[in-house]
């Protein structure tokens, strides 16, 4: 039996639902030694901002008791050298491009949708709404304020080509996802993904010091996907009509098939990249194979069935 494994994040049809994780494999040239980039269903790349950034000095990165802390801040060549090398790279090999942006305010996030979007061979923007807000003194992130969120939204909505499907990506640890994600479907985002990393911070006991430099970093990796299943449950029980790409401590196939029953219409793999660069071909696999034994025919058929089975 050959399950039917096509998905869909509003107009944009992927031909499964296995897809990366923002930041996690770059725009896929890393990834493309150990499988063919073009085989799952999207490339979600690293964030992308106007100009070129160094990101945060070392270290940004240490191993936490199942997960990862980082803090890298937002280290990329820029949206010139993205479109000119990088994109091209990842079109070339067959690879489907979810592009995620970041931004200084919504003035920015806008430029940099009205540039991606004249490119040609990107699927979807993602908007990375855990940037802080220049204008916050406290450093908060846009997605700490459903208002600040609904308004970057609603200026890449506004620059980004009709027809090119917008995706919000939220944070978890923020008052309440469900009104974030009110906001962001009000300002006319036409799909969601959740979650984000979660702050935190761990202290490297020999020095007795922050592990990650700064201090707080972002938590990722297994110990947080009860929080995104969680989330992506919530959010599609309010709104059964918005595609949900889930996103949290993804390792196995098994863990695809709990995010679309939750209600994600798409499953991104993150942290799992770093420890097994071929994750993505391995779980897409995984799932095929929990879909026949099953018996699942149509993958679409997913989708929020914890909802209708009273679970």
């Amino acid at each position: 039996m050959n399950a039917d494994l096509r998905t869909r994040l509003g107009s944009l049809t992927l031909p499964n639902p296995v897809v990366t994780a923002a930041g996690c494999a770059g725009s896929g040239r890393e990834l493309a030694q150990f499988f063919d980039v073009a085989e799952i269903g999207a490339v979600t790349t690293k964030s992308v901002m106007l100009e070129p950034r160094a990101g945060r000095p070392s270290p940004r990165m240490a191993e936490t008791p199942s997960g990862m802390l980082s803090t890298i801040g937002m280290q990329g060549p820029g949206v010139d050298v993205f479109l000119q090398r990088d994109l091209p790279w990842l079109l070339s090999r067959g690879g489907r491009a979810i592009v995620s942006i970041a931004g200084s305010g919504p003035a920015e996030f806008g430029e940099l949708a009205r540039r991606i979007s004249e490119a040609d061979g990107v699927d979807a923007i993602e908007v990375n709404l855990s940037c802080p807000d220049p204008a916050d003194p406290s450093g908060r992130h846009f997605a700490d304020d459903p208002a600040q969120a609904a308004a970057v939204v609603q200026t890449v909505r506004s620059h980004a080509r009709s027809g090119l499907p917008v995706l919000a990506k939220l944070a978890a640890d923020v008052p309440d996802v469900v009104k974030l994600a009110e906001a962001c479907i009000g300002a006319r985002a036409d799909g969601l993904t959740m979650i984000n990393t979660l702050r935190g911070m761990s202290v490297d006991t020999r020095t007795l010091r922050p592990a990650v430099t700064g201090g707080m970093g972002g938590l990722s990796g297994p110990a947080i996907r009860p929080l995104a299943v969680g989330c992506v449950y919530r959010v599609h029980e309010a709104f059964p009509e918005v595609p949900i790409v889930g996103v949290g401590g993804v390792r196995t196939g098994t863990d695809v098939l709990e995010f679309m029953a939750a209600g994600a219409s798409a499953v991104a793999v993150g942290t799992m990249n770093f420890s097994d660069p071929s994750a993505c071909a391995r779980i897409l696999r995984e799932f095929t194979e929990v879909l026949e034994a099953r018996d699942v025919t149509r993958v679409a058929d997913l989708v929020g069935i914890a909802h209708r089975t009273g679970m």
